[in-house]
């Protein structure tokens, strides 16, 4: 596919040659040699898709991945179909191994897996993420994850991947959470979190909800953990 090209099918995932992943709704090629790509808007915003948009060279294109249609997205349901919701005690119980394994806080997991998905296990968004902490089927991939919708599979891969994060950005958490929600790209254009309105209505809602947490566990004498490891 021609980088030059702004024809797409629903949405395409951009890997840069420096190691940046970005998601976007279109590509188009500008002046001076360079392609604006389009940022994806948030799902529950009425704003319009060219309100946020980021400029590259195109040699700095390492390659694109077109995300299908949202009408060719029906797949044949597998033989055996993951548990489609978990009671309390088996998310803390997944949760709790994820988080001990990467010694991230399980009320963080816990406050990342309401915000991207609802604790629905066969979430799918628009663009193709999956599964209780939105996986793109890429990434699941690198991180080893099999099936996106098995929900222990899920948690891992993506616990694996705000580790990632969270040690790229040494330990900030809003810098971690912002990179998982918009991509590292972004936070590294800007030097922290994006100006965009879904990122930082993102941050902001996983942190508001890790505060609850934490609040409602001092209230039942839980001894509070910080935000960072």
């Amino acid at each position: 596919m021609s980088i030059a090209s702004t024809t797409l099918h629903a949405a395409e995932h951009v890997t840069l040659r420096n190691g940046f992943e970005i998601d976007c709704a279109r590509r188009e090629a500008i002046d001076d040699g360079r392609v604006r790509l389009f940022l994806l808007p948030s799902a529950a915003s009425s704003e319009k898709t060219d309100a946020s948009y980021i400029d590259v060279a195109s040699d700095a294109v390492a390659g694109v991945e077109s995300f299908p249609d949202p009408v060719a997205q029906t797949a044949t349901p597998p033989v055996e179909k993951p548990q489609s919701v978990l009671t309390p005690a088996e998310m803390h119980t997944i949760l709790a191994r994820a988080g001990t394994q990467h010694h991230i806080d399980e009320d963080l997991l816990a406050s990342v897996v309401k915000a991207e998905s609802g604790g629905r296990v066969m979430a799918i968004s628009r663009t193709g993420a999956r599964g209780l902490m939105q996986l793109m089927p890429g990434t699941a991939t690198e991180l080893g994850v099999a099936d996106a919708f098995r929900p222990d599979q899920n948690i891992a891969g993506g616990t694996a991947y705000l580790d990632q994060l969270l040690v790229r950005y040494h330990d900030n958490a809003a810098l971690a959470l912002a990179a998982y929600n918009a991509g590292p790209g972004a936070v590294d254009k800007y030097h922290g979190v994006p100006p965009y309105r879904e990122t930082r209505a993102y941050v902001a809602r996983v942190i508001r909800e890790f505060n609850r947490r934490k609040s409602q566990a001092a209230k039942s004498g839980t001894q509070i953990a910080g935000l960072s490891r």
